[in-house]
């Protein structure tokens, strides 16, 4: 049996994608994946903000249809609920051949991690976080999220630091075993690391062609909530670039505040969306802009590839060194530009003025 945790409705497509690669080429109109995958077990481990869980469940629901286990497990309900799911999981992981994890960052999944012994791993895409992953295991360095700051780690690093040393050992190559990343972004793994190409086959087979409407989309961030750009800047550059590209539409991030988007609504005339699916699936569906614009994020990696031989053109803007916030995290600006320096097939946006 694969065994898979999940805890982002990205991560829960990118096990689909995943395993779809496992299955092989399905007959021609056949979605439902019966069959040779029908061993994958999806353990969602449930965040608490509404969007995600939202999204999650109608993920959930995809997961199902192509034939896979899925179990909803309320991780974050209460403080009993951290050791309730790691002694309900027990069996599950034991009898487990491999495990995939969604996000090798996650406090949760590392310490699972620890209860699993010479498994197989594969570790499948949490969106632009997997070159940092990637860069660090190779660097020998903790894993940290690479908007955070660095410095002296606080009690709770403290008391979780062995749980994370364990997890980074599981998570790394040894002379005998090698870890599976299957990934959309562009990386240049150590040895021992094997890399598998995402092009997102399931989402184009399930999904479109989309219709392509005259207008353009906008993809909205979440790098103001997680204190790396200053909100005002965010706003007056998502105004220039809506006004420059005849933008209509602004595609919210699931983490992107209330307040924060009607005051984007308000000084924009944007018509926000809440997607109630990752936008790769959204954008695949249709209807879609002939031009999709977007900040240094994950989608400037993986739409070209699910938007593949539609004629629909993704650009990226660069973020300049003024919107940053003067707390962030001193790899920011670096890592920003590494995303949007590295995207394959999108269209290269000057910061607005």
């Amino acid at each position: 049996m694969n065994l898979a945790f999940v805890e982002s409705p990205v991560q829960l497509l990118n096990v689909l994608e995943w395993a779809h690669t496992q299955a092989g080429t399905s007959e021609p109109g056949d979605h439902t994946g019966h069959g040779r995958t029908a061993d994958l077990t999806i353990v969602v481990l449930s965040p608490t903000d509404p969007m995600s869980r939202g999204q999650l469940r109608r993920m959930a629901e995809l997961a199902r249809d192509e034939g896979h286990t899925v179990r909803w497990q309320e991780a974050r309900g209460g403080a009993g609920a951290p050791l309730r799911t790691v002694r309900e999981l027990g069996p599950v992981l034991r009898r487990a051949r491999r495990i995939v994890i969604g996000d090798p960052f996650s406090r949760y999944v590392q310490l699972l991690l620890t209860l699993v012994g010479g498994k197989d791993l594969t570790v499948v895409d949490d969106g632009t976080a997997t070159m940092e992953f990637v860069a660090q295991v190779a660097r020998g360095e903790r894993l940290v999220r690479w908007h955070r700051r660095g410095g002296r780690r606080g009690p709770r690093e403290m008391v979780l630091a062995p749980v994370t040393f364990l997890a980074r050992r599981k998570l790394s190559p040894t002379r005998t075993r090698t870890v599976e990343v299957f990934t959309s972004m562009p990386l240049d793994p150590p040895p021992g690391i094997r890399v598998t190409v995402n092009d997102f086959a399931w989402t184009r087979a399930r999904f479109g062609p989309p219709t392509v409407t005259r207008g353009a989309d906008l993809v909205g961030t979440s790098l103001a909530e997680t204190g790396v750009v200053d909100l005002e800047q965010y706003l007056a550059a998502v105004a220039t670039l809506a006004r420059t590209h005849g933008a209509t539409r602004y595609f919210a991030h699931r983490r992107e505040s209330s307040d924060k988007l009607h005051r984007l609504a308000v000084q924009t005339g944007l018509e926000v969306v809440r997607p109630d699916l990752p936008l790769e699936l959204i954008a695949r569906r249709g209807p879609i802009g002939r031009k999709v614009l977007s900040f240094p994020s994950t989608v400037v990696h993986t739409l070209p590839l699910a938007l593949a031989g539609t004629g629909i053109k993704v650009a990226v803007c660069d973020i300049a060194p003024e919107w940053l916030r003067d707390n962030a995290s001193p790899r920011a600006q670096g890592f920003l530009a590494g995303v949007t320096g590295t995207a394959r097939d999108v269209q290269r946006l000057p910061s607005p003025a």
